[in-house]
């Protein structure tokens, strides 16, 4: 035994060693325990209360959010950016006046304004009451608090009209969820003319710039940025449903100062699948605000004595890493929060759809022929599209006739599925159970069923009406069928489409006073359906669909495992409809085909390999007339489905770089990390050679700089031919890539070496 006086008998290297070691843990003891800390407050505390300040503070990922009541009463927003301490904050204190023409309860920033005290901003609730009152002044009455739930009710001062501001924090996603319950306890109705979610309150700035989505059939997701100017700018939907035209989503930064990874961006998205809107408001004394809900179009909601309203759900973070990290934080937030089956999701199937070989033209023995095909190429889903059921041999008729049609399928649709099944695959069936064509046996018996304005035209699309799901008695009707269809028939997708907007969204069985409640009853007995269905099916999956991409939001992914983006399937324009999706949305819900060229968008001629490594950036699915391909296509298809599915995980799952914008230039490419950071994909897009020149060098991001990286390849594209290359090499000096021509293509996998 040595004892501590004995020091002298060690050898000098054995004492040096011993000091090394001792410095050594001192170091870390100094860099792991505060940081260990720092992580078991995030922990504890998400959401950290005052009682003596009146002061709230929201620690979420790297973010702070901080709000508090003020010397009148009011709810006032304090702070939204980098992570602070609570000690940081001070209690809330109301803004001074400008002048007489803004006074202070204008200037001061309010976390849920009513109209009313010379409020000149975008407010979050208008009402009016019984006796012509038109003004809702609200202050602060008691919370409460539970972990990462915030409840905060607000009172308007002369009545007893409420709002409950609901708050949860996910902390480990960096995202806030904020709704509002606006309830009536008043002795006479209170009639609501706007209801939003929440209102979200910028740092005063100049310098901001809005990033947002847009588009139209066979042209959505287009991301489009803008300088926000003084003025309101006002992004919404008034269609009924989500829409093709925008969605419900949205980034801000500063310009000069963001990028796709570096630099401060406040996003959010709206957990909405009717009609939406966002009003962001810079004001002249540089305050910026994001205000969105229920559109207030159109819109009137009558609130009885004890009745209330909830507003969809408004979800919304901050980073300091760029546009492509508030992408990331919202992809993982999904996964983990709000899709089917989360926070681990089922990976996405490799489906055919039969849509494009067949049109309406489906039978029995048909189906079977491409379901063998599709099964030999590794297919694990085959999907019916249109044209299965009543009298459907065209979209002029039979929706609404949900049967099998004898004369397509006479023994029903067992024999099918029995062979699908035989085949390795499971089977998936086409439905769009909100619509129903005039020339249908469901109009002739029902016509009221259908939104419409007594004594006016119904307009027609895609020669179709939309059923008023707002009706209960539809909502059971359609509930159902759809209960029948899939107790009847082993199916195990329903792809839900829903191919046209409202128009005429009347609804004369109701009340007068209640007949503008349609924009909200109708989506929520939408939801209702699905939850309702899911329930009695827990093993159904469904896939959204409205004529492509035009019902993408929150709302509809809490109760579908995927979407279809657009109706283009042309590989080119999917590039870019895929890059603006991936902006809002993750590649895990993204279904993307390859489909037959020249493609009837725009007559395109694209390479097959260029068509599946561009559908395989999201969840791989085949639509192209498999009784046309050549045994060529046959083998390259079965090929790139193997390699999908060693890589199907990572892409679908994983953290996505978007190393180039393909709208900005000819060279693109989305990279992929596996969420245990072992796998790194690569898929690269070059759209068209100029002056012979080569591809310049592709830098990597996200890796770890000392990690070795075995490499595989799927060509002979890769210019570096080491077998093994670090993460510093990947991400500094970059890959060199051999892309030439028009429609050129290549995917690169990386595996880390332990």
């Amino acid at each position: 035994m040595t004892h501590a006086n004995d020091v002298e008998s060690f050898p000098p290297s054995v004492f040096g060693e011993l000091r090394l070691r001792a410095v050594l843990v001192l170091l870390l003891a100094r860099i792991i325990v505060p940081f260990l800390l720092v992580h078991l407050a995030r922990a504890a505390d998400p959401i950290i209360f005052s009682e003596k300040k009146k002061l709230w503070v929201l620690q979420v990922g790297e973010a702070t959010y901080a709000l508090g009541v003020n010397e009148r009463g009011e709810l006032q927003h304090l702070y939204w950016g980098k992570r602070m301490g609570a000690e940081d904050f001070g209690g809330a204190h109301s803004l001074p006046e400008w002048s007489s023409f803004d006074l202070s309860t204008a200037t001061t920033p309010q976390e849920y304004p009513g109209w009313g005290a010379g409020l000149y901003a975008e407010p979050a609730l208008k009402a009016t009451f019984a006796n012509g009152n038109r003004e809702v002044v609200l202050h602060y009455v008691d919370h409460q608090l539970n972990n990462d739930n915030l409840e905060i009710t607000l009172k308007d001062e002369g009545s007893p009209l409420l709002v409950h501001l609901h708050y949860r924090v996910y902390a480990d996603s960096g995202i806030i969820e904020r709704s509002a319950r606006i309830e009536n306890r008043t002795s006479e109705a209170v009639t609501l003319e706007s209801a939003q979610s929440a209102a979200w309150t910028l740092p005063p700035g100049r310098s901001y710039r809005l990033h947002y989505l847009t588009g139209r059939w066979a042209g959505e997701w287009q991301l489009q940025s803008e300088n926000l100017q003084i003025g309101k700018r006002v992004i919404e939907s008034r269609r009924g449903s989500t829409g093709n035209e925008a969605n419900p989503w949205f980034a801000i930064d500063r310009v000069g100062e963001t990028d796709e990874s570096h630099g401060p961006v406040w996003f959010g998205e709206l957990g909405w699948s009717g009609s939406w809107r966002f009003t962001m408001e810079r004001t002249s004394s540089d305050q910026c605000r994001v205000i969105g809900g229920l559109n207030p179009f159109d819109f009137s909601y009558r609130l009885a004595p004890g009745e209330s309203l909830e507003t969809p759900p408004f979800f919304a973070g901050f980073t300091e890493a760029g546009l492509g990290e508030a992408s990331r934080i919202l992809h993982r937030f999904q996964r983990e929060h709000v899709l089917p089956g989360r926070p681990h999701a089922r990976l996405r199937s490799v489906l055919y759809n039969s849509w494009e070989a067949t049109e309406f033209n489906v039978d029995e023995a048909g189906q079977m022929a491409l379901a063998e095909k599709a099964a030999r190429l590794g297919a694990e889903r085959f999907v019916v599209d249109d044209g299965w059921f009543g009298q459907r041999n065209n979209d002029h008729a039979g929706l609404g006739d949900w049967y099998v049609n004898p004369q397509k399928f006479p023994h029903g649709l067992k024999p099918l599925i029995d062979r699908i099944h035989s085949l390795g695959m499971d089977f998936g069936l086409w439905v769009e159970p909100e619509m129903v064509n005039p020339d249908s046996d469901l109009y002739r018996k029902h016509p009221d069923w259908v939104m419409n304005f007594p004594g006016r035209p119904r307009t027609e699309g895609r020669n179709q009406l939309v059923l008023n799901l707002a009706r209960d008695d539809v909502k059971e009707y359609i509930l159902s069928w759809l209960d029948r269809l899939v107790t009847d028939n082993d199916i195990a997708l329903l792809k839900w489409d829903y191919n046209r907007n409202w128009s005429e969204p009347g609804w004369p069985e109701a009340p007068l006073t209640d007949q503008k409640k349609i924009w909200v009853r109708y989506i929520q007995n939408l939801y209702e359906i699905i939850d309702r269905l899911r329930s009695k099916h827990p093993r159904l999956e469904i896939e959204g669909c409205s004529g492509g991409g035009a019902r993408v939001d929150l709302g509809m992914l809490r109760r579908v495992d995927q979407v279809w983006p657009s109706d283009n399937t042309d590989a080119l324009d999917r590039q870019t409809i895929q890059y603006g999706f991936t902006e809002a949305y993750t590649a895990h819900v993204m279904m993307a085909w390859v489909t037959d060229v020249p493609n009837g968008i725009n007559g395109r001629v694209t390479p097959l390999m260029f068509r599946f490594l561009v559908a395989m950036t999201g969840s791989l699915g085949i639509g192209g007339n498999l009784n046309k391909w050549t045994d060529a296509d046959m083998s390259v298809a079965t090929r790139m489905v193997a390699f999908y599915k060693q890589i199907r995980a990572t892409v679908q799952d994983g953290k996505l770089y978007r190393l180039g914008a393909p709208m900005e230039s000819n060279l693109s490419a989305m990279e992929y990390i596996s969420e245990d950071n072992q796998q790194i994909v690569v898929l690269a897009f070059l759209h068209s050679q100029q002056f012979g020149q080569s591809m310049p060098l592709l830098h990597l991001q996200g890796l770890a700089e000392d990690a070795m990286y075995a490499v595989s390849i799927t060509d002979n594209k890769l210019e570096d031919q080491a077998e093994k290359l670090s993460g510093a090499y990947l991400m500094h000096h970059g890959i060199q890539l051999r892309l030439r021509g028009d429609y050129d293509a290549s995917a690169i996998k990386f595996d880390r070496v332990q």
